[in-house]
Parts: structure tokens; C-alpha cells; sequence
């Protein structure tokens, strides 16, 4: 099976803000961190969203949350396993 075409697979603004409303309550707040070292070296100014930082100990928590609220109440019924 070919790969959906990809205006399907880019999410827009939108959907980047109702994700963002979606998860909201369950979302820890992460720093951003620079490295004055790594910045040196590179000659950019370089930042890290520290989302290993999450409360669960997971980067991917953000998407996860997200995938599992966009779940239809017949999928969810279904179950999740990570």
C-alpha cells in the first residue's frame, strides 16, 4: 500500500492547536535549555525542548496523549497497547 499523500500526514495550525487544547491538562510544562558550549562550537544559538522532563518520563508523551484523545469512543472501547 503507497504512503497517504503527504497534505494528509503535515498537520496544519489548527490541528496543532486543538491538539495542544486537547492535552492541555495532562501536559507538564518543560523547560527550554540552550548549552553556551554547544552554541560556541556550533556558532548558532541552539535550544532543547526538554520533554524527557515530562511527569510520565517520556518524550513521546505529547503525541501519545494526543493519538489516544483523537481515539473514536468505538477505537477506545477497543482498548490501547503500548
Amino acid at each position: 500500500m503507497p504512503p497517504p499523500p503527504l497534505t494528509e500526514t503535515i498537520p496544519t495550525i489548527d490541528d496543532i492547536r486543538r491538539a495542544a487544547e486537547r492535552i492541555r491538562p495532562y501536559a507538564h510544562r518543560t523547560p527550554v535549555l540552550t548549552c553556551q558550549t554547544l552554541n560556541q562550537m556550533t556558532g548558532m544559538s541552539l535550544f532543547f525542548k526538554c520533554e524527557n522532563l515530562q511527569k510520565v518520563g517520556a518524550f513521546k508523551f505529547r503525541g501519545a496523549c494526543n493519538t489516544i484523545f483523537s481515539l473514536s469512543e468505538e477505537d477506545a472501547a477497543r482498548g490501547v497497547a503500548t
